[in-house]
């Protein structure tokens, strides 16, 4: 006798689910509209940084809010987000920049993008003083080091490794 318990099927496993890259772009317009709120009297009416030299057609607001969206889908590479961008939606944003540029804009925007940031802290503040911003445990040391492991003493260890909540 065969007990059935289930008739639940796997299609795709946790491991292999790709990121959507149309659900990216649409993240990708509603956090430039996000930006463009915060930033002020920061950039000029084209999104742009005022500074000499040509006028990017990609905007500096667009390489905020593209990096902005790129942490929020927690891809780390640009090589990886680029060729998806450009294999999966080649048009869904125009006037993309190159990797290399994305890169140089990005270093050049930096301040742009931790006002922005602060600014956006500061709007969704209610007077808290403890936010929890991701609860996935990160694990901190390795199986080997765990006995002279310092970090997360006082966390509760889960099996082997100690976990702490970043």
């Amino acid at each position: 006798m065969s007990l059935i318990f289930s008739n639940l099927v796997v299609s795709k496993l946790l491991s292999t689910i790709i990121v959507d890259m149309r659900n990216f772009v649409t993240n990708f317009r509603k956090i430039l509209e996000i930006c463009k709120q915060f930033a002020g009297n920061q950039v000029n009416e084209k999104g742009n940084v005022p500074r000499r030299g040509v006028v990017p057609t990609f905007s500096d607001l667009e390489v905020v809010a593209l990096s902005i969206t790129a942490e929020a889908f927690s891809i780390d590479s640009e090589n990886y987000l680029f060729n998806r961008l450009n294999s999966d939606c080649p048009d869904a944003i125009p006037n993309l920049i190159s990797r290399r540029q994305y890169n140089q804009r990005r270093k050049l925007t930096m301040r742009l993008g931790e006002d922005i940031r602060q600014s956006i802290a500061k709007a969704i503040d209610g007077g808290e003083t403890v936010f929890s911003i991701d609860s996935k445990p990160v694990k901190v040391c390795q199986n080997a080091r765990a006995a002279r492991c310092q970090m997360g003493k006082t966390d509760k260890p889960i099996g082997q490794v100690k976990y702490a909540l970043f």
